[in-house]
């Protein structure tokens, strides 16, 4: 099969770019928010390849991909892989619970 095309949610993107920004605020550079940039990238390649080299969470249909403190929620559709969330696995879990409730 070919690989699927990978779609980021408002929600997702909305989170990892406030991650971003974050890690750019706080360390005052940019080389910690490159890697990470670069290791999103590489992770979701491999989804789009292999979309079930990941976990099933409890979720219908939801996969998790575990990266550093981070996690990356997505869904596998016949053509595209949805990323439903990008978590920083040091927040509050409720609110993930929620997210996770909510997308499509």
């Amino acid at each position: 099969m070919a690989q699927r095309a990978v779609v980021w949610t408002k929600t997702a993107d909305i989170q990892f770019a406030g991650v971003l920004e974050y890690w750019f605020k706080r360390n005052r550079s940019t080389t910690y928010s490159k890697k990470l940039v670069r290791l999103v990238a590489s992770i979701t390649h491999q989804i789009a390849k292999t979309p079930e080299i990941f976990e099933a969470t409890e979720f219908k249909d939801t996969r998790v991909a575990p990266l550093e403190n981070f996690s990356i929620f997505y869904k596998i559709l016949d053509t595209q892989i949805i990323i439903t969330a990008f978590w920083d696995n040091r927040q509050d879990p409720g609110k993930l619970l929620k997210i996770l409730q909510k997308s499509p």
